[in-house]
């Protein structure tokens, strides 16, 4: 059953009403020595605590979209089949343009929770190694005979930590706020894409590639996005890719945006970080060169070329605000930073905080990819 799905929902309401009436139905009726009523009254009383944490769970799980599969939650899932040295630039000497076509199969989804039009294929990673569900959304204008001959710019969209694909779409609602904007014409026909980014148990990759471990950086910045390409009237240029993230998935955004303008032109942040320590769980934030090298701040100041990429970056005091004022301190143009302050008492590290800021975010976003 579904960890995510309606009937495991149902189940644990249903399991949640026999734990309460269980102990109204038989409380009185327990025979048998004193020691064997008190246990049992105990049990009864335990499943009752049991199944409501559970439902509690299950209901914040579904609202947020922190863990989409049983291996997520236990942390056993492996998504990484090989790890090979792709040196500095992730792709390991290929001409991904020169590379065989990705020719992938996609299904509606079945979680109605994400909207309409979402669908989902299993894409292995051929370079980076790793394997997992992307789902994509195509905007209303992308059927429309006047736009087929037409390419439409992309934004790639990341989770926090723990975090599901599929959270801007169930959680965000990303695809049914644009959708009437699309259609206005007041935001740009994007195409979301949205990758697993959980791809090692109970471990964050930091959206990086790490020697031994993991190539997450090349799965979302080249064989994602290679498959998007050879799937979709996509932009092919970086000025028609950006990247957007929220929490750990924002630090991801930050960093991929910053190291690859040759295949993003804008990055968006909310509420996210510089130093990949302010992660624990992440691998980059195992040793200090790890954290140095995958903090964007760093990275920026580093940098013997400024990037030609835009960066949102959005947050409150103490929850991004200071690290996107240090980003846009240290940027030289051409790159641009813009920063928004969210203000005390807006909602807190959470969705639904997130969720209000996608109209402004995707505003921001049309006017800085082509299209």
């Amino acid at each position: 059953m579904s960890l995510t799905g309606t009937p495991f929902l149902l189940t644990t309401i249903a399991l949640v009403v026999v734990a309460l009436a269980l102990p109204m139905a038989l409380w009185a009726r327990v025979r048998g020595p004193k020691i064997v009523r008190h246990a049992t009254r105990f049990v009864m009383l335990l499943f009752a605590q049991v199944t409501a944490v559970t439902l509690v769970f299950v209901i914040v799980n579904n609202a947020n979209g922190l863990f989409d599969t049983w291996a997520d939650l236990l942390g056993t899932g492996n998504h990484v089949t090989a790890v090979a040295d792709l040196g500095p630039d992730g792709k390991g000497g290929r001409s991904v343009e020169n590379e065989p076509k990705v020719l992938q199969k996609f299904e509606p989804v079945s979680d109605k929770r994400m909207g309409a039009g979402v669908r989902q294929t299993q894409l292995k990673g051929r370079i980076s190694g790793v394997e997992g569900e992307v789902y994509v959304w195509l905007p209303p204008q992308y059927d429309d005979p006047r736009y087929r001959d037409r390419t439409f710019p992309v934004v790639e969209v990341l989770p926090g930590f723990p975090g599901s694909a599929k959270a801007w779409f169930g959680s965000l609602n990303v695809n049914t706020q644009l959708k009437p904007l699309m259609e206005k014409g007041e935001v740009a026909p994007f195409i979301i894409v949205a990758p697993r980014t959980t791809l090692l148990g109970d471990v964050d990759s930091g959206c990086a590639n790490i020697p031994g471990k993991v190539n997450a950086d090349t799965w979302l910045s080249v064989d994602v996005r290679k498959m998007v390409v050879d799937n979709f009237r996509a932009e092919v240029k970086p000025e028609g890719w950006a990247v957007a993230g929220y929490s750990a998935g924002a630090h991801c955004a930050a960093r991929l945006a910053v190291a690859h303008p040759d295949r993003y032109h804008a990055g968006v942040s909310l509420s996210g970080y510089n130093d990949p320590g302010a992660e624990p769980a992440s691998l980059t934030a195992r040793t200090p060169e790890l954290r140095d090298e995958n903090n964007p701040w760093k990275m920026l100041q580093r940098a013997k070329t400024p990037p030609d990429v835009a960066l949102f970056i959005s947050g409150a005091e103490g929850d991004g605000y200071e690290g996107g004022m240090a980003i846009k301190e240290s940027a030289k143009a051409p790159t641009t930073v813009d920063v928004v302050k969210i203000p005390a008492g807006a909602g807190g590290h959470g969705t639904a905080v997130w969720e209000r800021q996608v109209p402004d975010v995707f505003r921001w976003l049309t006017k800085r990819l082509r299209y």
